[in-house]
């Protein structure tokens, strides 16, 4: 894709001062904060913010707001990820205020890593005893990947509740760029911390609703809801709207529990449904227009009783719109 001439005008125009260009090498690969900016530049919160303020108008930098807190990052706009890329790989650092502005980074990012293992480490027993219920993990996430792969890269990837970052960590590899969305800024914390811990620099997080994703409608290539689903109010609705922002061909993973009748989940950790059958995941992908490309049942490995099953389902949009759709609020019924 190729921006007009006045925009490329206006991109160069922003670049070309020395405090803007630091900024935006530092926001190339990550989110940061008018905070964690100032405390590596070493200059006044105002000043840093007019600067991100010319910035974000030139195109060069995008923000989005998450609670109080505003983050920054490079904008996905074709132009200026090559303008800064180019810059990047040429520019030599002949004062060092590059190399001090990475060591400062380095320091943010452990901060943050610090913050993030703290929050874990008070909530990894509740989370733990969750996990000892099912199938491991990695047994799970080896069956998505193998549903997933089949249909090559995907350009954009939208993960929905991303919690700690994990499938965007794991499907990296599979895809060009990549948002996570999580309502907890807790969560997100730590999902930025496992990114940058991870070098996953192609995926960017931010606070959002799954019932009003982010993006244009009809954008992304690959949308997955792992875990989310029981926790939701209405399950249709939110399907119905990751289905919307699929391309047509674009494909929607869900991974989540079969039904189980293990209360405790409700009472004690806000799961508002004890699971879904096959029936009703069919259900729910035909109800919003999708056809089921692949499930996979994965049963505890030592089939006792109160354990947990897990299921992968992964719905595709046709490339044509289909004229008639289920009744999917219905499909609820048998859940």
């Amino acid at each position: 894709m190729h921006a007009s001439f006045d925009a490329a005008v206006e991109m160069l125009k922003a670049l070309a001062e020395p405090t803007r260009f630091r900024l935006v090498l530092l926001v190339s690969d990550q989110d940061l904060t008018v905070s964690d900016l100032t405390a590596i530049l070493g200059q006044s919160q105002p000043r840093i913010s007019r600067h991100l303020k010319l910035l974000v108008e030139a195109g060069v930098v995008v923000r989005h707001q998450e609670g109080s807190w505003a983050y920054f990052r490079l904008s996905d706009q074709p132009l200026a990820a090559r303008l800064v890329q180019s810059l990047k790989d040429s520019v030599r650092d002949e004062d060092g205020a590059l190399a001090r502005d990475a060591e400062r980074l380095a320091a943010v990012r452990r901060e943050r890593a610090d913050r993030a293992a703290s929050y874990f480490a008070r909530n990894a027993a509740q989370w733990d005893r969750i996990r000892s219920l099912h199938v491991p993990d990695a047994e799970v996430e080896q069956a998505l990947l193998g549903a997933l792969r089949p249909a090559g890269r995907f350009e954009l990837h939208l993960d929905v509740g991303t919690g700690t970052g994990r499938m965007l960590e794991l499907l990296a590899p599979l895809c060009d760029r990549a948002i996570g969305i999580d309502a907890s800024r807790e969560m997100l914390a730590i999902a930025r911390a496992k990114l940058d811990a991870a070098g996953v620099t192609q995926s960017t997080v931010r606070q959002g609703d799954v019932y009003r994703l982010p993006g244009p409608r009809g954008g992304f290539d690959l949308v997955t809801l792992h875990q989310v689903l029981h926790y939701l109010d209405d399950p249709a609705a939110a399907i119905r709207e990751c289905a919307g922002a699929l391309r047509p061909g674009g494909r929607l993973a869900v991974v989540d529990f079969a039904p189980h009748t293990l209360e405790f989940l409700r009472a004690e950790h806000a799961h508002l449904r004890l699971g879904f059958s096959e029936s009703t995941l069919r259900q729910l992908m035909r109800g919003a227009g999708l056809d089921v490309e692949s499930l996979d049942i994965l049963p505890p490995l030592d089939g006792e009783a109160g354990r947990l099953t897990v299921t992968v389902v992964v719905g595709r949009r046709p490339s044509e719109p289909q004229t008639e759709l289920a009744d999917a609020p219905s499909a609820l019924a048998v859940a």
